[in-house]
């Protein structure tokens, strides 16, 4: 055969071989869809055969009952919100879990979505009522618990539940899932595990938290978890009861728009869940290029504490300490021009460099800091404290209350108030001293008349005694001097001066015994000191 017949011949092999495949694959391909199709098929006529095993009017009768407001209710929401809060105040995770698997809420927030997912108003407002009475019940019983209670410091349990993000939204819309598909299959058990992951309590607590101790924003997060639970949670009961065939009297037009409703609702609690996620990942992107910044000035075994950092505004504010065994020249700028070329934003950098000797076990000095700081942080709790309650016994702002916590003294600036002696003011110090055992207390009076005294013999005479005894504790505890004047002044500074209180006597002063009067020294008008009261 020629080389010109041979090339026709493989041409037409060619395409035989071409055609044979293409039509293979056209069979492939109709094979799969129709299996496709038929496994569709397969799905829809199962599902109509679950469905109409489901007793639809003894699951709405059983939700409705879950759902109605009752004396069991009420108490234990009461008892879930009261182990809750107590659960956030103590950081217990073990206790908070308790009062998720108590909380009863679950049962007319299901039954809400039933509701709307049957279009039945009526059933929706008694959910509604039902949970607005659970809820302002749970939340004046926080509130008490909070005000009553010496502990109101922000945990990470409480920190943990004001910031909702998309992640949340997922977790509720899939827990709800299950719990409305265990409660139409009579599959009870699951809702534990739905108690659990959804949460429905703790933020409702922190809510009540937020409430009695006037932090708003941390009221306002935990208001926003809640909701969004609250919400997804009923709409994915409608989803599921839909799903089911709770809906199906509903005419076509009736379950677009419900299906509109259902759809826009998770959109709009999504966007803002979805910004709050993206300022999360921001936050945690900051921390971790800032960190990588700063060890790379300061690599190992150096060591960061305190480190904290501001993302939310420009410039970007990063703050830590480093105990290092090398200082480092210029550590903030470097590090700053670091983030910048990262973040690709401006940067606000602080270090505190510490210097630890080579001997020096870093781990052991930052446990050493760690302690030092616990310390200042108590030191710091019981001068607000002892700042609160002097002020509230001497009746004026905390700003009047100085407290040296080392050496276990407070100093108090009292107002002054109407017709009120410096007895008075003495007799306030010494409540005040009874207040506080164990520290020194000292009431610095306003500028009133002082007391006169008399002296004789260089002595004071017997009914001149209290008057002595106050005058010599104002002139130890005015911010003015005192001035003496009359027969006997200079009898008095002398005894004065034995009790270590210091006084001037007037230049006019007679000598001997008699009557001495004592008035405060007042600056002169171009003086700047500080003037009286």
């Amino acid at each position: 055969m020629s080389e010109k017949t041979a090339e026709p011949a493989a041409g037409e092999a060619a395409d035989e071989v071409k055609d044979t495949v293409s039509e293979k694959v056209t069979e492939t391909a109709r094979h799969w869809r129709w299996t496709l199709l038929r496994r569709i098929v397969h799905f829809r006529e199962r599902w109509a055969e679950e469905v109409a095993q489901i007793d639809q009017v003894a699951v709405i009768d059983k939700i409705a009952h879950d759902g109605d407001w009752s004396n069991r209710f009420a108490f234990m929401t009461s008892m879930s919100a009261a182990i809750a809060i107590l659960g956030l105040l103590q950081n217990s995770v073990a206790v908070i879990i308790g009062a998720m698997l108590l909380a009863p809420l679950m049962g007319p927030i299901v039954a809400l979505g039933f509701a709307i997912a049957t279009v039945d108003f009526r059933w929706m407002k008694d959910c509604v009522l039902t949970l607005l009475g659970g809820v302002l019940l749970a939340l004046l019983l926080c509130v008490v618990i909070v005000k009553a209670s010496p502990l109101e410091a922000v945990t990470s349990e409480i920190a943990a539940r004001t910031r909702p993000n998309l992640f949340d939204l997922g977790v509720a819309f899939f827990s709800a899932l299950a719990g409305a598909y265990a409660v139409v299959r009579g599959r009870e058990g699951t809702i534990i595990g739905v108690a659990i992951a959804t949460a429905l309590m703790p933020p409702l607590a922190v809510v009540g938290f937020g409430l009695a101790t006037a932090q708003w924003s941390i009221f306002g997060g935990a208001l926003m978890l809640f909701f969004t639970n609250f919400m997804t949670i009923a709409l994915s009961a409608a989803i599921v009861a839909r799903a089911y065939g709770f809906s199906a009297t509903l005419s076509p037009d009736q379950t677009r728009w419900q299906t509109f409703i259902i759809v826009a609702s998770f959109l709009l609690l999504a966007v803002p869940l979805g910004f709050s996620l993206r300022q999360i990942a921001w936050e945690a992107t900051v921390q971790t290029q800032a960190r990588a910044a700063i060890r790379d000035i300061f690599p190992s075994p150096s060591r960061i504490t305190d480190f904290a950092v501001d993302a939310t505004g420009s410039p970007i504010v990063v703050q830590a300490s480093v105990l290092t065994r090398a200082a480092q020249q210029g550590a903030d700028a470097k590090v700053e021009a670091a983030i910048e070329k990262r973040l690709n934003r401006d940067a606000s950098v602080t270090l505190d460099q510490y210097l630890i000797g080579a001997s020096v076990d870093l781990a052991a000095a930052r446990s050493g800091m760690e302690q030092l700081r616990d310390v200042a942080a108590r030191a710091e709790r019981d001068n607000a404290a002892i700042s609160h309650d002097l002020a509230l016994l001497a009746g004026v702002a905390e700003s009047n209350v100085t407290v040296d916590n080392e050496k276990k003294r407070a100093t108090v600036r009292a107002a002054r108030l109407p017709d009120t002696g410096l007895a008075a003011y003495r007799a306030l110090e010494r409540r005040l001293q009874t207040a506080r055992p164990g520290w020194t207390i000292e009431l610095v009076p306003p500028a009133l008349p002082l007391p006169s005294v008399m002296v004789a013999d260089d002595k004071i005479v017997d009914g001149s005694a209290a008057d002595y005894q106050l005058l010599r504790w104002a002139a130890t505890r005015g911010i003015l001097p005192v001035e003496l004047s009359g027969p006997g002044a200079a009898m008095l500074q002398k005894i004065l001066e034995g009790d270590g209180t210091s006084v001037t006597v007037a230049d006019d002063a007679a000598k001997g015994g008699g009557t001495v009067t004592a008035k405060w020294q007042m600056p002169d008008a171009g003086d700047g000191s500080a003037g009286g009261r």
